[in-house]
């Protein structure tokens, strides 16, 4: 079913959100407590009524006794009254509903099958917004609307999520904000019985505040409708796909998980590359692609200049960008003229990678300049320290302590002045303070426009999906 997305636009962004069946630990009226609309409960049993009202939160025994029009319903009952919960919705006129309940075909029970048939007849005859089963929902952290009881909330950002999974959804929203990335929308749709991931997109495609869409699919209905609207968004703005069951045991999981059929590794990687998706093989390559391509200016080049990091570290780098399919050649003769002018190559030296040791350190801006102006460099990766908090030191002998000239401020100095993409590596020691001072440099550097990655690797990685997103970009 096609969604109407002036109604689904009411779902994601709801005024009134009323919770169907919630009971027990009171997991989605706890988790809608900072929602900034108003919020109605919809239970029968006194004794839950109770301890609902005591919470504060106006209970109805039937959603149709709601005072007000309703734009999401969050559905949590026991699977055998769900299709009436839904012909209330229907009756109701609520903009749409997310059934958490499960139970349905992805039990591969007779049972389950037909209920979940019957759901899908009902709702796609009243064309009604029905967001799963087997799902948790949706999450606007800007409203306070919540698939779960650890999420931020009052805060927003420029990346939709689309997630066939609920954990992972959840867990993309938390490590994603701790690796920089806040969220504007998100949803886990589970079965995708009458609403499926072409109908995500189509909405995330046309919503402004979305700049950037990532995505986690175990299979697809209707393929031909997800291949029309996957090509249309993707002119507009990146969808960066993370595909599950990629292996025959992912096959049997996603049978059971979702009722998903697999399609073949090759057949699904050609086809998205084919019509402007990035395809990522986890988590973390996900949100280091989506960081690559939400910060980096657009990358056409394989060659990388790297910088500020020792003999050790180069190494490293160097390997993982080789490895990665990228290039480190050697720099032009007038940069090496211009670099032997004044560096100092005890302890360092001035190839490609430039390891600066410690002698060179204070010349870092210099350097960086020269790396610009090379016409052998494409690229540019800066490696980015974490100083003295990592050694546990109190904040005041931080705060005294002498401003780095490869620190972050620098990066993001360069980041302004040249067209080169530039990326920077923040190794954190495991020590004291010294991840939480990681976190807060990657933060200050993709405030100021530098994607920061927690390893090498990962950056290498990043860069390499970056510059092939482009590359199919101009091929097209």
């Amino acid at each position: 079913m096609r969604a109407d997305l002036e109604k689904l636009d009411r779902v994601f962004n709801p005024r009134c959100i009323a919770i169907v069946g919630d009971s027990g630990r009171f997991q989605w009226l706890q988790a809608h407590s900072n929602f900034k609309g108003k919020l109605y409960s919809v239970q029968v049993n006194p004794r839950t009524i109770e301890a609902i009202e005591k919470m504060g939160v106006e209970n109805h025994t039937s959603l149709m006794d709601i005072p007000d029009p309703v734009d999401l319903a969050i559905v949590a009952v026991n699977r055998k009254v769900a299709l009436e919960v839904l012909e209330d919705c229907i009756r109701k006129d609520v903009a749409g509903a997310y059934f958490f309940t499960s139970g349905f075909a992805e039990t591969y029970t007779e049972e389950g099958i037909e209920l979940e048939r019957l759901l899908k007849e009902k709702a796609e005859e009243a064309k009604f917004n029905l967001i799963g089963p087997n799902c948790m929902g949706i999450f606007n952290p800007k409203l306070g609307v919540k698939q779960g009881f650890g999420q931020y909330d009052g805060t927003s950002g420029p990346v939709g999520f689309i997630s066939q999974s609920g954990t992972h959804a959840l867990n993309f929203a938390l490590e994603a904000r701790l690796q920089g990335l806040n969220i504007s929308k998100s949803v886990s749709f589970g079965n995708g019985t009458v609403l499926d991931s072409a109908e995500f997109l189509a909405y995330f495609g046309q919503d402004d505040e979305i700049k950037i869409i990532g995505m986690y699919l175990e299979g697809i209905r209707g393929g031909r409708r997800f291949i029309d609207v996957l090509n249309e968004v993707s002119r507009r703005k990146p969808v960066v796909i993370w595909k599950g069951g990629r292996t025959e045991g992912g096959e049997r999981a996603i049978a059971s998980h979702t009722g998903s059929l697999a399609v073949p590794r090759t057949i699904w990687d050609a086809t998205m590359t084919q019509h402007g998706a990035v395809n990522v093989d986890g988590m973390d390559e996900l949100i280091d692609t989506l960081k690559a391509l939400l910060y980096l200016s657009p990358v056409y080049g394989k060659k990388v200049a790297i910088s500020g990091g020792s003999g050790g570290q180069s190494v490293a780098i160097a390997d993982a960008v080789m490895e990665a399919g990228l290039e480190v050649p050697p720099l032009t003769k007038e940069s090496y003229d211009e670099l032997g002018t004044f560096y100092n190559i005890i302890g360092g030296g001035y190839g490609n990678p430039i390891d600066t040791g410690n002698s060179n350190r204070s010349q870092l801006k210099r350097i960086m300049e020269i790396i610009d102006q090379d016409s052998n460099v494409d690229n540019i990766v800066m490696l980015v320290g974490v100083g003295m908090g990592g050694s546990g030191l109190s904040q005041s002998a931080r705060d005294s302590a002498p401003q780095d000239p490869g620190g972050p401020e620098s990066v993001i100095a360069l980041r302004k002045k040249t067209s080169k993409p530039v990326l920077a590596t923040v190794a954190a020691p495991f020590a004291p303070g010294g991840v939480q001072e990681a976190r807060q440099i990657i933060k200050v550097l993709q405030g100021g426009g530098v994607p920061a990655f927690i390893s090498v690797e990962r950056a290498a990685m990043a860069l390499r999906k970056a510059h092939d997103y482009y590359s199919h970009r101009t091929e097209k």
